[in-house]
């Protein structure tokens, strides 16, 4: 049904084409703008190839060869040394049909392996159930909620904090 690669710049087209989508950057940070250009799709996968396996993990989730979507895990430092980040996108087209379960749960194992970490966390906004729903089905449990933590569109969101512990 798909897989996750090693992002290629072959990718920058189908990144370009899918991720300049509101609906998908309205729940997402900043950092991941709207619209998105062929310039951003080309910039991100370099940063992801010149990163990958140093702090952190990123793969491309493709269907049928073409990149549909991202994910990764990245890691903190300081006091939070043994935590890392979880964070990801799927084309719309692609909503509602496992994938991104199935990508977190191989991502988060990807992780847990290749790095000294004990603690996986997302902070998805409080609105966006169908990331909260996938987190909980992949074993994340809720720690919290972060009131007003969130500025995004001129207006204020809440966020929470969801965790998956090593095992």
């Amino acid at each position: 049904m798909f897989t996750l690669d090693k992002w290629q710049q072959n990718y920058a087209q189908d990144v370009a084409k899918y991720a300049n989508n509101k609906n998908i950057a309205d729940k997402l940070r900043n950092a991941f703008p709207h619209p998105y250009m062929p310039e951003d799709a080309k910039n991100f996968i370099t940063d992801c190839i010149n990163r990958d396996g140093k702090d952190c993990i990123t793969r491309a989730i493709t269907v049928d060869g073409i990149a549909v979507g991202s994910i990764g895990v990245f890691l903190k430092d300081d006091v939070y040394c043994k935590s890392a980040e979880l964070g990801y996108w799927l084309a719309e087209d692609f909503w509602g049909k496992g994938i991104m379960t199935q990508a977190i749960k191989q991502i988060c194992a990807l992780a847990f392996e290749a790095f000294d970490i004990v603690r996986i966390f997302a902070e998805p906004f409080a609105d966006n159930r169908a990331s909260i729903a996938v987190l909980e089905k992949c074993g994340f449990s809720r720690e919290g909620r972060l009131i007003k933590s969130v500025w995004k569109n001129n207006k204020f969101h809440d966020s929470f904090i969801y965790a998956l512990i090593k095992e």
